[in-house]
């Protein structure tokens, strides 16, 4: 069945290709003032007639033959040694695709040892190089990708096309060059973290805030009635079965906090009515822990979420504890501990974080469905990561995160303080965000490969602006069937920034769009 699909996708190819074509003047398009978009920022059905899949063949590279091998995930903290690719501008995800025209001897060694080699066959690590300045020696980054050769083949001139897919994180330990001449590192894998939810089936089981007061009176009359043992044995396996339900990092914090806690019952051995009403509307009002509406967080007091963002884990000094847990008296050790409203659980909560991105990017993009990643938050981590238009190392920096939580807290962030892209050099404002168009089934940014081999990371706008075309439009090795690519500087800087693509087809539709290198992009934010 895939073998039929993928067949019928190439006879578009072709078909394509063997059209008599009028490329339009480009000078015309730059002057165009039409808008293909309805107001949400995403392109109408009818103004686009692309196959969006075509693209994420990698077409331009010929003929590859699938090697149908998929390697096992290696555990955490596994170490191996494996061939290296370094590149420059490019940051390589889990499950992003990575076509590559391996020209270079050296490299060639290493995608043959890569093919052979009995530990870890079909294998090969990734990682981003940079510079600290313009005329810097280059540098490695300590974190990089597995990446699992999918396809490939070996040309007549000696070089080999191939197209990878990322697997898995690790952390780069030492690099050396083997006998011949492959570039090869020694590699730990990183173990990634299990998403976790609000534990709401622990949380449902202990008492409501605005049943304290009630509860008081119980523990009064239990206490005045010699029922103290049986109250405090009750708690105790309350207590017991609610710190079962959390996981080693929530349990941790749960402890500090209720230590803290009775730090600050020493203190202050009342409190008002007016402080328990407050503190039981708060919490009744804070809604659903998976809402997704635009206050997400809103329904704490700012003081606590300022508070939260500034300490290791958002609670568990001894400050914030007595914030969060206040109003207590000298009756807390007879209450139910949760130590937290439902607010701060929810700001760690990687499914509710990943349904507030998804929502984000859905509006943003206008994905049709992100159903199927927000079951799946951590790979909805890494697709946002790795198709988020930003610069080469704010993406690297989200790449080096642990923690699924965090890194959908730093991508939301992105999300709704990114507004403009500008070059890197002059600082010109070239695109923005709600100018972004998917062309490839793979999202609005992806890997691409030139025929002198060299990897671009380009993302794709529907409009774009201080750019200057150098040059006739050209349609072979073209990364977008059917569109000619002619190359776009920087107006102010001459810099080169990427490509403008034109219609070679008078029936594809947009007719034109922009591919921005994001190694050339400055971020800027709001």
């Amino acid at each position: 069945m895939e073998d039929e699909v993928e067949r019928r996708q190439i006879q578009q190819i072709l078909e394509l290709d063997n059209e008599e074509l009028q490329i339009e003047e480009v000078e015309s398009l730059l002057e165009s003032s039409d808008d293909d978009r309805h107001a949400s920022g995403v392109v109408s059905p009818d103004d686009f007639t692309f196959n969006t899949q075509l693209t994420s063949l990698h077409s331009y590279l010929g003929e590859v033959d699938d090697t149908r091998h998929r390697s096992a995930f290696w555990d955490g903290g596994a170490v191996l040694n494996l061939p290296l690719f370094y590149f420059e501008g490019v940051v390589l995800f889990p499950e992003a695709t990575l076509p590559l025209r391996v020209i270079e001897p050296n490299f060639v060694a290493a995608v043959n040892r890569a093919m052979t080699q009995a530990d870890a066959p079909y294998t090969m690590g990734v990682v981003r190089v940079y510079r600290d300045s313009n005329d810097g020696p280059l540098r490695l980054a300590k974190v990089g990708t597995t990446a699992e050769i999918r396809q490939y083949r070996p040309v007549e001139d000696g070089s080999i096309n191939v197209v990878t897919r990322g697997q898995q994180r690790f952390c780069l330990r030492r690099c050396w060059i083997d006998a011949e001449g492959a570039p090869f590192g020694e590699i730990q894998i990183i173990e990634e973290d299990i998403p976790f939810r609000t534990p709401r089936d622990a949380y449902a089981k202990l008492v409501p805030l605005n049943n304290r007061r009630g509860q008081q009176i119980l523990s009064l009359n239990a206490l005045s009635h010699g029922g103290r043992n049986d109250e405090n044995d009750s708690e105790a396996n309350s207590e017991e079965s609610f710190e079962n339900e959390l996981t080693q990092t929530e349990r941790r914090i749960h402890q500090s906090a209720i230590g803290a806690c009775y730090d600050s019952d020493r203190m202050d051995e009342s409190t008002s009515s007016a402080d328990y009403n407050k503190l039981s509307e708060s919490d009744s009002q804070s809604g659903s822990p998976c809402g997704t509406d635009s206050t997400f967080l809103g329904s704490s007091p700012s003081g606590h979420e300022k508070q939260v963002r500034n300490t290791d884990l958002g609670i568990g000094t001894k400050s914030m504890a007595r914030k969060v847990a206040e109003p207590r008296s000298h009756l807390s050790s007879t209450l139910s501990r949760a130590f937290a409203p439902i607010w701060v659980y929810r700001m760690y909560d990687s499914f509710c974080l990943a349904q507030k991105a998804a929502d984000m990017w859905k509006q943003i993009v206008g994905t049709p469905s992100m159903d199927g990643f927000v079951k799946k938050p951590d790979l909805l981590s890494f697709y946002i990561a790795s198709k988020i238009p930003v610069s080469d190392p704010t993406r690297q920096e989200l790449l080096e995160i642990d923690g699924v939580s965090y890194r959908l807290r730093q991508e939301i962030e992105l999300l709704e303080r990114l507004d403009r892209v500008r070059c890197k050099i002059c600082k010109t404002v070239i695109a923005r965000r709600s100018d972004m168009l998917v062309m490839s089934t793979d999202g609005p940014m992806g890997a691409y490969v030139n025929s002198y081999g060299y990897v671009h990371e380009v993302m794709t706008f529907r409009k774009a602006k201080g750019l200057a075309t150098r040059g006739r439009p050209h349609k072979e090795y073209s990364w977008f069937p059917g569109y000619a690519w002619t190359i776009i500087n920087c107006a102010s800087c001459d810099v080169q920034m990427g490509w403008l693509f034109t219609a070679t087809n008078e029936k594809l539709k947009p007719k034109s769009f922009w591919g921005i290198r994001s190694c050339q992009v400055k971020d800027e934010t709001r």
